[in-house]
């Protein structure tokens, strides 16, 4: 008697599963996109979270590891040029819960692609340093670098936020953040012509020739990166020199931004 009964509703379940009703089955598709999206986000974002990495590039005598210690500790102090790399915690001021790992990396020539490989995929962020008084003389060796970065597969798949730290502000000679920038898309420019037609990667690798920089048929622009770029002005060692404090307000509120 009971399967009597339930044998009208169970026939017309079976007709609604035969022929669903287009409302219900739009709504059911909408649900599994938004489902799907909210899945994909959450993993491109605990990739994100995974890197906590602040990388700092340049060639020998930019500045990057006088700004390393002026960042962790406020206070001056000589450096030389270093064959290994340095890490430490760096907490944002104003949000104690907030930090990254900044990582110091050597820039001569011989040992900065080889360290660059080994942190690269942890970088959440790059804060390339530019020394601004010998810009003038070093601009193709420093585009050279930059280049090297910017077309590794593991930077553009990851994509990580760029600072260009015009460094030494606090010197009468040095090149403005605009100067640097303009100079600098200018190199890279011709570099993507020159390197386009090599027969491996740049590192030596037969992977192919490097990545296409920017967009074909157009002069480069910074704007044309998969990541955000921004030029900043700075000073480690400081306008009042080594007693006071260094001057690189930019880059502090950059890192408080990408942490």
């Amino acid at each position: 008697a009971m399967a009597g009964t339930l044998e009208p509703h169970l026939e017309a379940l079976r007709r609604e599963l035969r022929a669903p009703d287009p409302t219900v089955l739009s709504v059911l598709l909408t649900l599994i996109a938004v489902i799907v999206t909210l899945l994909i986000w959450r993993l491109v974002q605990g990739r994100r979270s995974s890197r906590k990495a602040v990388l700092l590039l340049g060639l020998c005598d930019a500045g990057k590891t006088l700004l390393f210690a002026r960042l962790l500790t406020g206070r001056y102090r000589d450096t030389q040029t270093s064959i290994n790399e340095s890490s430490a915690v760096y907490r944002v001021s104003n949000d104690k819960s907030a930090n990254v790992t900044l990582i110091d990396l050597p820039g001569h020539e011989s040992l900065r692609l080889q360290f660059l490989e080994r942190f690269k995929a942890a970088a959440r962020a790059i804060v390339f340093v530019v020394d601004s008084v010998a810009f003038q003389r070093e601009v193709k060796d420093v585009a050279e670098f930059l280049y090297q970065v910017l077309v590794d597969s593991t930077v553009l798949k990851n994509a990580p936020a760029l600072l260009i730290a015009c460094n030494k502000q606090d010197v009468t000679m040095a090149k403005s953040a605009k100067l640097i920038q303009q100079q600098l898309e200018k190199e890279l420019n011709t570099l993507r012509v020159t390197r386009s037609a090599a027969p491996t990667s740049l590192d030596g690798s037969a992977a192919g020739g490097p990545a296409q920089l920017g967009k074909k048929g157009k002069d480069f622009d910074f704007s044309q990166l998969p990541m955000k770029v921004e030029f900043v002005e700075c000073s480690a060692r400081g306008s009042k020199g080594e007693e006071g404090d260094a001057d690189f307000e930019g880059l502090e509120k950059w890192l408080a931004k990408i942490a």
